[in-house]
């Protein structure tokens, strides 16, 4: 009968249909999700009032809760998908902007607030700093003039010698050539106090990511610095603080300053744009640290494991481009994953007020 048909059809539906199919278990205030086939498209929705709303006032406030009425357009990332053994391509959305600026002073006042710390770094940034240039003279073509050898050429030429063409000279590379990419979490996780600390652990990263700074700057390597959230795959979050070629300087210290906590950690994604961006650079060594607090999360997976699965997946990636990517991880129970992620490449700092000092050490043992 046609109600037998309709209730084997109903079966099948409810024992075949896929989990991304399926209704969400978070709702979201004021938008349209793309996977609710309800037709809503069709349809315009009138109160009374509607017509005295602000509407100017609305749109500003909505455009400054999107980052894609913003900044650039996404960039779209594929996510692994453990079970299936394939990718999800183009599964999630990454928005990347400049962070807005805040007072440099307050960076300053942290290197102030550490100086015997930043004193004892120096000693040791002293003997890791290579002479990054050596010069090669007698070059017929080169960077600039050697002096010596012109004027003994010109004394020769004035005397009726031939006289010495390799006037010039020019410098090659010896020692250090590594681009290094600070990576920061800036879910809102990192806005608590630990146990046993008086500042939040967002506070804390702020000063150890001050004196890595200060300590690069000292030593001349490449160095970026970028923040990341996420509030589901439709909306990661990658905040620039620091570009390769830019110099630590107030309008750097003012994007770190600013830095704040908030969303998820959808922590693939951001590893995968991070080494995009370290892929570029011609150094020899290519380094992308991760600091965060905790394990990779969002608000639309149920499922912790395949964000973790995702996130090493991304670590492989990087290292099949000959990018090391190593975690510094401030959760006491980090060893239950961290390694299923990372593998060895991991440090877990237990005394977290205690990260000013062990990140510069830890970044100097790592670029030896």
């Amino acid at each position: 009968s046609t109600q037998e048909i309709a209730g084997l059809a109903m079966s099948f539906i409810a024992r075949t249909r896929r989990q991304e199919d399926q209704s969400a278990n978070v709702y979201f205030a004021d938008t349209e999700v793309d996977y609710r086939d309800d037709n809503r498209h069709m349809w315009k929705y009138h109160e009374l009032g509607d017509e005295e709303e602000m509407f100017d006032e609305q749109d500003k406030s909505k455009a400054d809760e999107n980052p894609d009425e913003q900044g650039l357009p996404p960039r779209h990332y594929p996510e692994w998908d453990a079970q299936a053994k394939n990718y999800r391509p183009d599964w999630v959305s990454l928005y990347e902007s400049l962070h807005p600026p805040g007072d440099a002073g307050k960076i300053d006042e942290i290197l102030t607030k550490h100086a015997l710390l930043a004193k004892r770094l120096k000693q040791v940034l002293d003997m890791l700093k290579p002479q990054r240039y050596v010069r090669v003279r007698y070059q017929e073509e080169g960077s600039e003039l050697d002096l010596d050898v012109a004027i003994r050429s010109l004394i020769d030429f004035k005397a009726g010698a031939t006289p010495d063409p390799r006037i010039n000279m020019s410098h090659r590379n010896d020692g250090r050539d590594i681009a290094v990419s600070l990576l920061l979490d800036l879910s809102q996780s990192v806005d608590e106090i630990p146990d046993g600390c008086s500042q939040t652990i967002l506070e804390l990263s702020q000063e150890a990511v001050t004196l890595l700074g200060w300590s690069i700057e000292k030593l001349g390597d490449e160095f970026a610095v970028a923040g990341f959230s996420s509030n589901t795959r439709h909306e990661v979050r990658y905040q620039h603080i620091k570009g390769f070629t830019e110099p630590w300087n107030d309008e750097v210290k003012g994007r770190l300053a600013a830095i704040e906590a908030g969303y998820s950690t959808r922590m693939g994604a951001a590893i995968r744009h991070a080494g995009h961006t370290l892929a570029m650079r011609k150094a020899d060594k290519k380094i992308l640290l991760v600091l965060t607090d905790g394990e990779p999360s969002d608000i639309d997976v149920d499922d912790d494991e395949h964000l973790i699965r995702d996130t090493h997946k991304a670590v492989q990636e990087l290292e099949q481009e000959g990018i090391y990517t190593h975690c510094i991880n401030l959760d006491k129970k980090a060893d239950e994953y961290v390694a299923d992620i990372f593998g060895s490449r991991y440090s877990v700092i237990d005394n977290v007020d205690r990260l000013p000092e062990k990140l510069p050490r830890l970044f100097m043992s790592l670029t030896k």
